[in-house]
């Protein structure tokens, strides 16, 4: 019966759809946002009525194409055509042109073509619906098989086979740490407790990293079925998304589709009419970066001050409001729903051997090509940056790639052949992080990129141990004396005596990740921190050599 009602849905708006010749749609995500996409849609909602085509025509907007450097994006799809033309860069004065093309060529000058190795090398599960879907229409969502894994999984498994799914997917939480995800699922299920909760880590604070935002701004009803997949199989009937408060077109978003859910009972009582029921509510951050670790995140949705304790216990068993806890992030909860339509034995045949399925990257720094891509585990750096990127602007040379934001570190060009994975990443002494991907041409310091995200670390330290607090901000001065020629060979050895205190005895995660940065830049760019230190030689060292 509850199958028959996702069919109903799903056909009647097919044939919505159907019903127009050509679909015009826009990029209404923050990237293109930003570019005045919004601008764009309106004045080619406003052509459409003028020109008496809104019964043939059909204008709306979908989540992020991914291409952002390119925004806007808009793409003309006529009706039974499978291939659409895609238009970068496209303002509002083009919006006739555009229109024109729908019966005549395509505007040539505004062609963004799609068979190139951006599009070509991405495998998109987590985004598969982004381009496609109106954010702010369920039927849409429902129209790509939204919900129906979750009606799959409360009407016809029992929580113990949907944890087994998750755990035969191999599925590792996106948020940076990559702990088996369905081994939490089952400590969270295991644990005693008079209430469960499931919490979405939605505080995305890595300097240039949006991954999450796109993916909550783009389809987020595909975080709530997520969501309440978890919440069934753990045995939680509330959930949390905790959302940073910079984020208000995702949080605007994910509001609409709680209530669209709830209308349609997907969420809240009795879901598909079943004993189970589950409630998602929203909190803001306030700006916290150390928000973004699990026990901080806790206590600013107890209302507290958002400073992280001392685990063990951890949140599985001692979590919000000292209850069994399940947290994972963004991506990790958009997963969920294509690992029960397609089983997890599908998704762990994508990706190698201990980093299963894709991962979710926003690529930023001088490439051609920047934006969000979704790619195979496995994937290497040199063709993320090459053939998904680009390569450098003005055919520039890539001096090293940061991963990882703050948390992670920098791979020297010689170690771009290395593959994208949990394990050979953490060996270069980076980490896969959320997905903040930087890449940097010869013109960067090291040195000063080591500087810039020291103080960012710095500046978002909690305060609550005093390795952190006290040793990022030594830290951030030695490397400002080095980067301004007036260093020391002994604050060079002191730097690297901080490094190793703050990243052992810190008591979180941002300050024992803190020294990264810092870390593999002495490792694989000495050279540059010892010609910047008076008296000391300026010889060069290859890297093979430093790593030696």
């Amino acid at each position: 019966m509850v199958h028959e009602q996702l069919d109903r849905i799903a056909k009647s708006t097919r044939q919505k759809a159907e019903k127009f010749d050509t679909t015009l749609t826009v990029c209404t995500s923050s990237g293109c946002l930003s570019a005045q996409s919004d601008v764009v849609m309106k004045a080619l909602q406003k052509e459409v009525g003028a020109r008496d085509m809104k019964s043939s025509c059909h204008v709306k907007g979908v989540g992020c194409r991914g291409l952002c450097s390119k925004g806007p994006l808009v793409s003309v799809q006529a009706h039974g055509e499978e291939s659409e033309v895609l238009y970068e860069h496209v303002a509002e004065e083009d919006v006739g042109e555009v229109l024109d093309s729908i019966e005549k060529k395509p505007v040539e000058r505004l062609l963004c073509p799609m068979d190139t190795p951006f599009f070509q090398r991405q495998q998109k599960i987590v985004l598969e619906n982004n381009g496609l879907i109106d954010p702010d229409v369920i039927e849409e969502y429902i129209a790509h098989d939204g919900y129906r894994a979750l009606v799959t999984a409360v009407t016809e498994m029992t929580p113990s086979e949907v944890i087994d799914e998750i755990v035969t997917s191999g599925l590792r939480g996106r948020g940076g740490g990559g702990y088996p995800t369905g081994l939490k699922w089952i400590t969270v299920a295991k644990a005693d407790g008079d209430e469960k909760y499931v919490i979405c880590n939605g505080d995305e604070g890595d300097p240039g990293a949006f991954m999450d935002r796109s993916i909550m701004e783009s389809d987020p009803h595909r975080v709530l079925e997520g969501m309440a997949i978890a919440g069934y199989a753990v045995g939680a009937t509330q959930g949390y998304i905790y959302v940073r408060g910079e984020y208000p077109l995702a949080v605007s978003r994910l509001k609409t589709a709680i209530r669209k859910a709830g209308r349609l009972g997907y969420l809240g009582n009795n879901i598909c009419g079943t004993p189970f029921s589950f409630s998602v509510a929203i909190r803001l951050g306030g700006g916290a970066f150390v928000c973004g670790e699990e026990t901080a995140l806790i206590a600013s949705i107890e209302g507290q001050r958002g400073n992280p304790r001392p685990r063990p216990p951890y949140p599985a068993e001692y979590g919000l409001w000292g209850q069994p806890t399940l947290i994972n992030n963004v991506e990790s909860f958009a997963n969920i729903a294509p690992i029960i339509r397609n089983g997890g034995d599908w998704y762990a045949g994508i990706g190698t051997e201990s980093s299963k399925g894709t991962k979710v990257f926003a690529l930023t720094g001088n490439l051609v090509n920047t934006g969000l891509i979704e790619v195979p585990m496995g994937i290497t750096l040199r063709e993320i940056v090459y053939d998904i990127g680009g390569g450098i602007v003005d055919d520039g040379v890539v001096k090293a790639v940061q991963t990882g934001g703050p948390s992670g570190g920098c791979i020297p060009e010689a170690y771009l052949d290395t593959p994208v994975d949990y394990e050979s990443l953490k060996e270069l002494g980076s980490m896969m992080g959320s997905g903040g991907m930087i890449v940097m041409d010869e013109s960067s310091s090291m040195v000063d990129v080591a500087k810039f995200f020291m103080e960012f670390c710095m500046t978002e330290s909690c305060g609550k141990c005093i390795p952190c607090r006290v040793g990022t901000v030594h830290m951030h001065n030695i490397l400002d004396k080095i980067s301004k020629g007036k260093a020391t060979p002994r604050d060079l050895a002191l730097l690297e005596k901080l490094c190793d205190m703050v990243r052992n005895t810190s008591l979180c995660g941002l300050g024992q990740s803190a020294p990264n940065p810092v870390v593999t830049t002495l490792r694989y760019f000495r050279n540059e921190y010892e010609s910047l230190i008076m008296g000391l030689p300026t010889k060069a060292k290859e890297v093979e050599e430093v790593t030696a």
